[in-house]
């Protein structure tokens, strides 16, 4: 009987151990706060770092091999001395290219508002209903985005349910009165994001990250000439997407983390094929033009 409750036990463990999505690593850094306690910092990262791994943001399984490789880099700008720090995070996610061991930004995402309390000893929980805490609102926020994206880039809007979760999150810490959750907080938050992520306007986005890494990267190691053709084909496409909405917080900071990559990507092609994408690129992302216009030269 103990030998069977062991067991029970042990598949348990493994179950969850291989059901977390993310695989986050963590560096909370305060380069210019000179009388910050360091020791808190430390914990404070194993304290981050633990909460984005060990919790379960869907119901989905996903092996080691397949958790999602992140990075949050938290910068302390400001602290009073008691409980409340002012930050700026950086949030990077990817995701494996197949057949190689190359790894594919998908979010590279610079937070000015990421402010929070947190005394040494605290536990750090988030609730789906209500408001906890800024910081667990925050990692949640993000868990859920860089879920959805990923999964957007595996299956044709794959990932509309995270970001809905996303957006309830949003929704509830706006009660909070912390910064970047509203709209007039400014043109370049988590509001506006989300908001992005989920209007109808940027569904053609969404669906060139879907054919871009499925149906183009994913296809490199078995006939670069035609992966590479496909995506060209998929950035003509891209066109068709609402012009006034090119200045939006979506396609800068998707753009701006894919611009070298596309061109790497492209440096393979004809000349004319070149042409096609430049022209392309050109219209939808006019704020990396200087970054495209070798594909033009050659």
């Amino acid at each position: 009987m103990k030998k069977c409750i062991c067991l029970l036990i042990f598949l348990f463990s493994i179950n969850y151990a291989f059901s977390q999505e993310l695989n986050a690593r963590v560096q909370v850094l305060a380069p210019n706060v000179s009388n910050i306690n360091r020791k808190n910092l430390e914990t404070l990262q194993t304290l981050v770092r633990d909460f984005l791994n060990n919790n379960k943001w869907t119901n989905e399984t996903y092996l080691p091999q397949e958790r999602i490789e992140c990075n949050f880099v938290l910068t302390i700008t400001g602290w009073d001395g008691n409980a409340a720090y002012s930050a700026e995070a950086q949030i990077q996610s990817s995701r494996p290219v197949y057949g190689s061991t190359y790894f594919s930004t998908l979010l590279n995402m610079s937070d000015k508002d990421f402010d929070f309390n947190y005394n040494q000893g605290q536990t750090l929980d988030f609730s789906e209903q209500n408001f906890i805490t800024n910081l667990s609102s925050l990692l949640a926020y993000y868990a859920y985005t860089i879920i959805a994206l990923d999964k957007d880039s595996f299956g044709k809007f794959g990932g509309t349910l995270l970001y809905g979760k996303a957006q309830n999150t949003l929704n509830i810490a706006q009660t909070s009165g912390n910064k970047g959750w509203k709209a007039f907080d400014g043109l370049r938050n988590r509001y506006w994001l989300n908001e992005n992520l989920l209007n109808n306007s940027f569904q053609e986005l969404r669906l060139f990250i879907y054919n871009y890494h499925l149906n183009g990267l994913d296809l490199l190691q078995e006939n670069k000439d035609n992966a590479i053709k496909k995506i060209i084909g998929h950035l003509t496409e891209l066109q068709q997407m609402d012009k006034q909405k090119l200045g939006s917080i979506f396609p800068n900071v998707y753009f701006a983390a894919k611009a070298d990559e596309i061109v790497n990507i492209l440096s393979f092609s004809d000349s004319q094929d070149k042409l096609r994408a430049f022209i392309a690129l050109s219209t939808v992302d006019p704020a990396n033009i200087s970054k495209y216009e070798g594909l033009r030269k050659n």
